[in-house]
């Protein structure tokens, strides 16, 4: 199911290979968010040509929208939106912890309100895998409760109480045939929760690790310290994934400390508000000093948006609200991070990820690794946003 190729010498870094129903994933690898069973402004076989080998569907707002009966008579979420390659399913725990203001949590789940209209609604642990067991996802998550930066070490405890027991729920559920899930490491900052976590989840004896409640208000450091605190304890024999993160420089990290998948709304965000990601950072291509700029947007990039176009044409294209702008911005964003994780692989099996590593950090210090929105001068969230 999982197999490490290569482990990196200088780092917890290793390059691996994780098999599916749907194909190899090799690792470390990018992960493209497709909430709704779409990756924004992207179709399927631009995916393909960018060479994506796994993408990310959402519980809660499939089940919402188009509904299990839909996907059900569609044959599963792979049949309904055209893609041929795995999936993996966030549980939907995210998205109920961001509405927790409008619910109430009990020992089963959580009751709260549809974002969209207010209809009162319900999941838990059996829900949760109920839904995933339909859409047929190469890998399910458990159902968690994320806790929100700062919180007290008592409310952190009871969250993790939660978590864990609901996990315990979600390992005795069915699944769908083949589909691999992977268990939920909580605790917020605080170590020693962290530590009892990753021991009993890795004890449920799940498929793969996933280390999550980051990107939830904390800064870069203390993500960081968790996963230097995390990196030695998680099993080596199954595949890390850190949810929601990041930018280039906290993938580096990351790999750095044992992660082996990524997924973040990152790429197809600050395309879609008018930025590109570049070795030395975003890049605001609707502003205005770009009007008469007819370079790509990344000399030597090999995307279809730099071979094709210059900043002068997408920004003119931005700025009519044409919808093409948006959509080779996050064509060359994907395929930037898509890229530094190949080359992250390459490196890792030459022996030179510490050149690359170093490289990557010293051109996006921690400050320049907080996205910007161009247009609102604010901090985009990793985490809370769709795609």
């Amino acid at each position: 199911m999982f197999k490490i190729l290569k482990n990196d010498s200088s780092s917890f870094g290793r390059r691996g290979v994780l098999s599916t129903n749907h194909g190899d994933v090799q690792t470390p690898i990018f992960m493209p968010v497709g909430t709704v069973g779409t990756v924004k402004a992207m179709s399927p076989r631009e995916l393909h040509e960018l060479q994506t080998q796994i993408i990310l569907g959402n519980t809660y707002h499939l089940n919402l929208r188009p509904g299990m009966d839909i996907i059900r008579k569609a044959g599963g979420l792979h049949k309904f939106m055209g893609w041929d390659r795995p999936i993996l399913t966030d549980s939907g725990g995210f998205q109920v912890f961001s509405l927790a203001k409008l619910g109430k949590k009990t020992p089963d789940g959580f009751h709260f309100q549809s974002h969209l209209n207010g209809e009162h609604l319900f999941m838990g642990p059996v829900e949760s895998m109920a839904i995933q067991r339909t859409l047929g996802s190469d890998i399910a998550m458990t159902f968690d409760e994320c806790t929100s930066y700062p919180v007290t070490w008592e409310t952190a405890r009871d969250s993790l109480e939660s978590t864990l027991r609901w996990e315990a729920r979600c390992r005795e559920q069915p699944r769908a045939d083949g589909q691999l899930v992977f268990g939920i490491v909580q605790g917020n900052v605080f170590e020693d929760l962290r530590a009892k976590s990753i021991s009993e989840v890795h004890a449920m004896g799940f498929d793969g690790m996933a280390i999550g409640g980051v990107s939830v208000g904390e800064s870069e450091a203390e993500m960081v310290k968790v996963l230097k605190f995390c990196a030695p304890l998680l099993p080596k024999e199954l595949p890390h994934y850190l949810m929601g993160v990041g930018t280039p420089r906290q993938l580096i990290l990351g790999v750095m400390n044992g992660i082996d998948m990524f997924d973040c709304v990152l790429p197809t965000r600050m395309g879609r508000n008018g930025s590109a990601y570049t070795p030395e950072g975003t890049i605001p291509v609707k502003a205005a000093r770009y009007k008469e700029d007819f370079t790509p947007i990344m000399e030597g990039c090999q995307c279809y948006a730099c071979q094709n176009f210059t900043k002068a044409y997408i920004r003119h294209l931005l700025n009519a609200d044409e919808i093409l702008g948006a959509r080779l911005l996050t064509i060359h964003n994907l395929h930037f991070f898509l890229d530094l994780m190949r080359r992250v692989r390459e490196s890792i099996e030459q022996g030179t990820f510490a050149e690359l590593a170093a490289d990557v950090i010293a051109r996006y210090p921690e400050a320049m690794g907080k996205p910007i929105d161009p247009e609102t001068n604010t901090i985009i969230d990793n985490r809370n946003a769709k795609n």
